[in-house]
């Protein structure tokens, strides 16, 4: 596999690669239907304005997000698309088993050969409960303990290559490898390469040692950015895969015409995760929900700093944030997340900050 399948190139006067991370977000008013519709509109949009890679994320029993099979959404925007990679941010690789996860991206391989990227993180994406649903387990933490085994494991499905004797050595992930090897087989493009995920630094450091990719969430764990990426640079062994550390770090960005709207915008945000993070789930909030709704002291406090993580205001605001951003961490590529009502809001944040950077134009 080769390093230039994970590294990307920057365009336009931006400093490093900017990507797409899409939650497929459901506003009030709105269906799963008309998000899902929106990712295809935003991942065309994407790949024309010379964003280097689309990963949707891996979340379940949340109303105001579609995005719970990866798997499924990948497919159809491949069908889509063209150019652009195409990957998961992440699936949460202790909800389901590896050799399932293997075949959706052996099958995610073959349609769109050389465009996967296989993003895996440890938590549930989700609450306790729903967790024990996807695992069948009421030993929530055994999968997240277990990483390190289920990742060694789906790798030899992905290869092929489990030794003799071990109980899987005749069980393949199909599509894979081992149909290159049979009688008139012919070689396979390589299989998805592997990121690793995370908002501490557990898959910091484990990223390092195995010479993986990197991916944190900065967005929702700011204060963990810096010293989870020194960990990772700190713990990185060159492999196969890398010879040198490689970091993309998400950030919830939102650009709009004027800085007024921006701020407005980001108020129904933090109304969202303030919900979510209390238990009380739905679907995305529009401005005027937020507006209306009567916070709490406590929730004052929590929305600013829920906005504060959030880099706003007009596409010269944002790029000045994002450019300072990638000078504290030295990331080698930004992953943009934009939360909003409206998918038309979305598309044309990414739009303003493709051409605050002066990415190509559709």
């Amino acid at each position: 596999m080769a390093a230039d399948e994970i590294r990307g190139t920057a365009h336009g006067s931006a400093p490093v690669p900017l990507s797409v991370l899409d939650l497929a977000i459901v506003g009030a008013g709105s269906t799963a239907t008309d998000a899902l519709r929106t990712g295809v509109r935003l991942a065309r949009l994407a790949e024309a304005r010379g964003f280097h890679r689309y990963w949707v994320a891996e979340h379940h029993s949340m109303p105001g997000v579609a995005s719970s099979s990866p798997a499924v959404i990948l497919a159809h925007l491949a069908a889509h698309t063209d150019r652009i990679r195409l990957g998961s941010g992440g699936v949460m690789l202790p909800n389901h088993a590896p050799l399932v996860i293997a075949e959706q991206f052996g099958t995610l391989e073959a349609l769109a050969p050389g465009r996967i990227d296989l993003g895996l993180g440890r938590a549930p994406g989700t609450d306790g409960a729903t967790a024990a649903a996807l695992r069948r387990t009421d030993a929530l933490t055994e999968g997240a303990d277990d990483f390190p085994e289920q990742l060694a494991e789906l790798t030899r499905f992905l290869d092929d290559d489990f030794p003799d004797g071990h109980r899987y050595r005749r069980i393949h992930a199909i599509p894979g490898p081992v149909q290159s090897s049979a009688p008139g087989g012919v070689q396979s493009p390589h299989r998805p390469p592997v990121w690793l995920l995370g908002s501490s630094g557990f898959s910091a450091r484990l990223a390092g040692l195995l010479g993986l990719p990197f991916a944190f969430a900065h967005h929702f764990s700011a204060q963990n950015t810096i010293p989870a990426l020194d960990l990772y640079r700190e713990s990185f062994r060159p492999s196969a895969v890398l010879d040198e550390p490689y970091t993309v770090i998400g950030v919830s960005a939102l650009a709009t015409d004027e800085e007024r709207e921006a701020r407005r915008q980001v108020r129904a945000v933090a109304l969202s995760m303030i919900r979510l993070r209390t238990g009380r789930h739905g679907l995305f909030p529009s401005p005027e929900e937020a507006e209306a709704y009567a916070f709490s002291p406590m929730e004052e406090e929590l929305a600013a700093s829920i906005t504060g993580n959030v880099v706003h205001g007009t596409p010269d605001e944002v790029r000045s944030g994002l450019d300072d951003l990638h000078k504290r961490t030295g990331a080698d590529e930004l992953l943009l997340t934009t939360h909003a009502h409206r998918g038309e809001l979305r598309l044309r944040s990414y739009e303003l900050v493709a051409d605050a950077y002066g990415l190509p134009t559709a």
